[in-house]
């Protein structure tokens, strides 16, 4: 997918730059920034550039709302400070970090992993309706030995070969089942698997409607953005547009946002000028 970005006023671009910490007054320079930074914002990509919408890690790393990715990242100073940024998180534990919903990597805050869960996450009841044969075999694992790395995990799962676990591993991380613990880097780099809720029991248990989730995600990425345009809210998150116009009309519903145009809404309270 290509990235795409809606041209928006300079006062838009302005509120995000202050609520999305794309400011050099602000930018993030430890793990401990980083999670204030994705607490704030609620949800967050990692290694998303200015050709993408919504708040970013790397974006907040340099302090800009031009960033853009550069081709050879390892040899780049920003570019890797948030890649090493990302595995300190990991280890920390205390932010919800996986691959979603159309493969799409993102930091999750406790606070909105309740309303992320009631839209993609898979109930222990459906797991074998709605899971693949090896993503069965690999949780079924990890229940039994809780952390395990990719090599020994795959092993023990049935030895598959490397692109039906990794589509697997995808699938258990959208599902919200699983997520990365650690990273190693030597001998050979690999990640440590554990089960999601044993680091976020209670955000995962919470049950909570779709309708009610759509609203509070829409709330969320409304309250950094200022106003959104059509399709903004569906490409950062992963829901699909019928379901973010359902989260964002929730919002108008109850005043607290008001709708320009169909697909563009603004909050209501004044801070983003017409």
């Amino acid at each position: 997918m290509k990235p795409t970005r809606e041209a928006l006023t300079e006062d838009v671009e302005e509120f995000r730059d202050g609520r999305w910490w794309r400011e050099a007054t602000r930018q993030v320079e430890t793990a401990f920034d980083a999670e204030r930074f994705i607490e704030q914002v609620g949800f967050a990509g990692c290694l998303l550039d200015s050709r993408w919408p919504g708040p970013s890690l790397y974006m907040a790393v340099c302090g800009r709302r031009d960033a853009v990715m550069p081709r050879n990242v390892q040899k780049d100073e920003e570019a890797s400070h948030t890649w090493l940024l990302k595995d300190d998180i990991v280890r920390r534990g205390k932010v919800y970090y996986a691959k979603f919903a159309r493969g799409k990597t993102m930091f999750i805050a406790p606070r909105m992993v309740p309303y992320f869960h009631a839209v993609w996450g898979v109930r222990r009841a459906e797991e074998k309706s709605r899971l693949s044969r090896n993503a069965v075999a690999i949780l079924r694992v990890l229940r039994r030995e809780w952390e395990m790395s990719t090599s020994d995990l795959r092993d023990d799962a049935g030895g598959s070969d490397r692109a039906a676990f990794s589509r697997a591993l995808d699938e258990l991380q959208a599902a919200m089942l699983v997520i990365p613990s650690e990273v190693y880097y030597r001998p050979k780099f690999t990640y440590v698997w554990t089960l999601a809720v044993g680091r976020f029991p209670d955000e995962l248990r919470r049950r909570v409607g779709r309708d009610t989730a759509f609203r509070e995600i829409a709330r969320c990425f409304l309250a950094g953005a200022g106003t959104t345009v059509r399709g903004e809210l569906a490409r950062v998150t992963g829901l699909s547009r019928p379901e973010a116009g359902r989260g964002n009309r929730a919002l108008v519903a109850e005043g607290a946002a008001a709708m320009l145009s169909p697909g563009v809404y603004r909050l209501v309270d004044g801070a983003v000028p017409k």
